[in-house]
């Protein structure tokens, strides 16, 4: 079982959260869903979630700020050393900082943005909270990536703020994908997808992939729940996948990496 001590290297996905209009309902589908301990919220959270796996932590759900006018969604949080001067590269490369750095009680300070292509992600500074304590196992997020119909001036964008490097894995044409590390040949820490040829016109997101043991049954268990599939279960070179709406709208993805093909982007 991979686990994390202590802070994350900055520019790495290190956390994620959803936020959502009924936290209660969506405490008992995920915890369904992927055996998660969700533990009760302390009276100073605002209602803030922290859902454990194996004991470590392994996301959170959180009501939406304000109640605000906003789809459910999944966050995907990168690690900073400084929360304050991230939040000045984000301004500096053409991102807008939606929500200001704030200090999280005694556990963190953090900040929401846009990037230039419109999706929204988090920054978190640890302090007594540092992220994923658990990952890449079941029940654990395990890849995090972008999909955006600007791919390059995504990568400049985040490049910019974080000094991630891509490599291109997918053919170049129908299949436009890179990873991306923290230094030169680096191991991957997630990936961003062209998705300038996806019909309609679908906004630029991040998306959270979820590992599972058995995709099929996850899909199956989760449609029970309540969830809406928004990408049939498939095989592909990184394992067998499918994507889901929780019951609230939110976006996220279950994946086998056990279970793969030989050709990359196949199924994608």
């Amino acid at each position: 079982m991979p686990t994390h001590d202590g802070s994350w290297p900055q520019g790495t996905p290190c956390w994620v959260d959803s936020q959502v209009d009924d936290t209660a309902r969506a405490r008992a589908f995920y915890a369904e869903l992927f055996g998660w301990e969700i533990m009760d919220s302390p009276p100073d959270a605002g209602g803030y979630l922290m859902a454990l796996r194996h004991g470590r932590p392994a996301a959170g759900i959180g009501p939406k700020p304000g109640g605000a006018a906003m789809p459910s969604v999944w966050t995907t949080y990168f690690a900073a050393d400084s929360a304050d001067d991230i939040a000045e590269k984000v301004t500096a490369a053409g991102g807008s900082v939606m929500m200001p750095p704030f200090d999280v009680l005694d556990v963190g300070r953090m900040f929401v943005a846009a990037d230039p292509v419109g999706a929204i992600f988090g920054v978190w500074e640890a302090k007594a909270h540092k992220g994923a304590g658990v990952y890449n196992e079941d029940g654990a997020y395990c890849w995090n990536e972008l999909h955006t119909d600007r791919y390059k001036q995504a990568q400049e964008f985040y490049a910019a703020v974080f000094g991630w490097h891509y490599t291109e894995i997918g053919d170049g044409q129908n299949f436009v994908y890179s990873t991306f590390g923290l230094a030169q040949d680096g191991d991957p820490v997630g990936g961003v997808n062209d998705a300038s040829k996806t019909p309609g016109d679908a906004p630029s997101f991040w998306l959270t992939w979820f590992q599972v043991d058995n995709t099929d049954a996850a899909v199956a268990k989760a449609t029970e729940l309540g969830a809406t599939v928004l990408m049939g279960v498939h095989d592909s070179a990184f394992g067998r996948m499918g994507v889901l709406q929780g019951p609230q709208g939110e976006a996220f993805g279950v994946i086998d990496p056990a279970t793969t093909v030989s050709e990359p982007g196949a199924g994608s």
